[in-house]
């Protein structure tokens, strides 16, 4: 871990030339990921970040916790990726309260380690929602306003992701909204589809170790066939809409790609590759990735509405995908 930063603690830990270091009169020992965590430790907690200038504020709030929890030294652990953020472990006698991680800086993600993690290094599946998660758009909602129809699909989607609506009811009045608009509207979107900050960097990593990746979309076909092609993903699922002499008919048509049917390529996709269970990961931001995180052995809710974030095993609050190789264990 290169640090740039003059943090006493970070230095120590980047070039870690003694296992032991003292600063601000705590005592650190260093230990490895990939090795077991010292057997004094019953609770272990991730910090990520990516500006070097928030390591001062990030080693007083280390020196807090430990006076919170009465400790005299800590054990703490560098972890190291592909992807360009930095991230250290910390290994604990005990859960610190719920009060003590609200003073997390926001800048910086926290991720509680309360059980075992999917393994990085062995081959995995990652199932990804598209809209708001892969990309930073919803489709449809740039469709509608193509089509003129903005705000009216808006006001239906954000109910949908809200939880307030059924999912595969609410896709079918938003795209009635599209009925009579030219079919080429799809193919200008896909050429500009704006990838989520952080995805390539993430996939490329994940591929590297052997993982398969899956886009699940309530979304269209059109887009996740782009994404996939783009980006070698495995497969793709999503929505087909019906074409009529080059002009949306305002359906769509086969299985709708609803909830149920997102948490179902999990199962689906594991058994056809033979993702062993523990390995099977999956990530979305909307209350129709709910199911879907579930079904997985490892739920991440990114950027993600309450009602998600409440149902997924880790969040991505501030950061970008490439959070997300930080959060499996190597």
């Amino acid at each position: 871990m290169e640090s740039l930063n003059q943090n006493p603690l970070f230095v120590w830990l980047a070039a870690s030339p003694s296992p032991r270091f003292e600063y601000q009169g705590l005592g650190f020992e260093v230990y490895q990921e990939s090795s077991r965590r010292p057997s004094h430790s019953q609770f272990a907690m991730r910090l990520i970040y990516e500006d070097l200038s928030l390591e001062d504020s990030l080693a007083a709030w280390i020196i807090s916790l430990a006076k919170s929890l009465k400790l005299t030294s800590l054990s703490i652990a560098p972890v190291r990726r592909q992807v360009t953020l930095h991230c250290v472990e910390l290994a604990l006698p005990v859960e610190p309260s719920a009060e003590f991680l609200a003073t997390f800086p926001s800048q910086a993600e926290l991720h509680l380690i309360r059980g075992p993690l999917p393994q990085l290094s062995k081959p995995g599946l990652l199932v990804m929602d598209m809209d708001s998660t892969a990309i930073q758009i919803e489709c449809i909602d740039e469709l509608a306003a193509m089509a003129g129809v903005g705000d009216q699909v808006a006001a239906i989607t954000e109910r949908a992701m809200q939880g307030e609506l059924d999912f595969e009811q609410s896709l079918r009045q938003r795209v009635a909204q599209l009925k009579g608009a030219d079919a080429k509207i799809i193919q200008t979107l896909c050429e500009s589809l704006p990838l989520m900050p952080g995805l390539a960097a993430m996939l490329a990593e994940l591929k590297s170790h052997h993982w398969r990746l899956v886009v699940a979309s309530g979304g269209f076909t059109p887009f996740v066939g782009h994404l996939k092609q783009l980006l070698n993903l495995d497969a793709a699922f999503a929505n087909e809409l019906v074409i009529t002499d080059g002009k949306l008919a305002g359906a769509v048509t086969g299985k709708v790609v609803d909830a149920q049917f997102k948490a179902d390529v999990v199962n689906r996709c594991s058994q056809e590759w033979q993702i062993p269970v523990g390995q099977r990961v999956a990530i979305g931001d909307g209350a129709n990735d709910i199911p879907m995180v579930q079904a997985a052995d490892f739920g991440i809710a990114f950027h993600a509405k309450p009602k998600l974030a409440a149902a997924a095993d880790a969040r991505i609050r501030s950061l970008d995908l490439r959070v997300l190789p930080y959060l499996l264990q190597f």
